[in-house]
């Protein structure tokens, strides 16, 4: 199956001009078989979800993009919004508890800018950025995010390589505009955000940045020549 595993709405998100009835007819014109909404901050009602699911027959998983203090982190089998959780390490219990799965949101969007307006200290050496403490603590990464560069996408995937993980794919969309260039095949058929967490979990999958091209092959087979280079560039 091929899942765009990072959605909004505005249903749940402020800044999202997308409507539910608009992803649906998006994602499925370029050939997903379903979309997770992680909203910002919290999370559809599960049984809403599901009617709205089956009322246009396409797979719609609920998730949470949370905004933490080591970056933002989507996160799958959360029912809501946690005192405390904007802690990336009591989100992690939280998460944890819920047997639920967290994964490192567009890690490394605007690190190559001028650091006088990312507001990131550093231009971090894979290795470095591979030790930092949000991957000790979530369980994937985004190597595909719709709203991050080539570059960016690029030094996510060399991280996973480091940390031994396949990396996740998401659009990151805020519009019908990009839905579906990030996503993640799966091997098996998922029905529900409890068989997606154990897809993740089992290795199952992997992210693919080319649906929109007509194509999903691997993220890693298509950026193959550039991994090639060394590792800390």
């Amino acid at each position: 199956m091929k899942l765009d595993l990072h959605v909004h709405t505005n249903v749940g998100s402020s800044d999202s001009g997308l409507s539910p009835e608009q992803l649906v007819i998006a994602a499925k014109a370029v050939g997903l078989d379903g979309v997770c909404v992680t909203e910002h901050g919290t999370v559809w009602d599960k049984y809403q979800m599901e009617r709205f699911s089956a009322e246009h027959d396409f797979l719609v998983i609920p998730g949470m993009e949370v905004s933490t203090d080591l970056g933002h982190i989507t996160c799958f089998g959360l029912t809501g919004y946690s005192s405390g959780i904007h802690r990336a390490e009591i989100l992690r219990r939280v998460v944890q508890a819920s047997d639920g799965i967290m994964i490192a949101a567009h890690p490394f969007r605007r690190m190559f800018d001028d650091p006088r307006i990312s507001g990131w200290s550093k231009i971090y050496s894979v290795e470095e950025a591979a030790d930092l403490t949000i991957f000790k603590l979530t369980d994937e990464l985004e190597v595909v995010n719709g709203a991050n560069n080539a570059q960016e996408n690029l030094f996510a995937l060399k991280v996973a390589r480091v940390l031994g993980r396949t990396g996740i794919g998401g659009s990151d969309a805020h519009s019908t505009s990009g839905i579906g260039y990030g996503a993640i095949v799966t091997e098996r058929d998922v029905s529900n955000v409890e068989e997606l967490i154990e897809e993740i979990r089992e290795g199952r999958y992997y992210p693919t940045g080319s649906l929109l091209k007509g194509s999903a092959i691997s993220y890693w087979d298509e950026r193959a020549d550039e991994l090639g280079a060394a590792v800390a560039s």
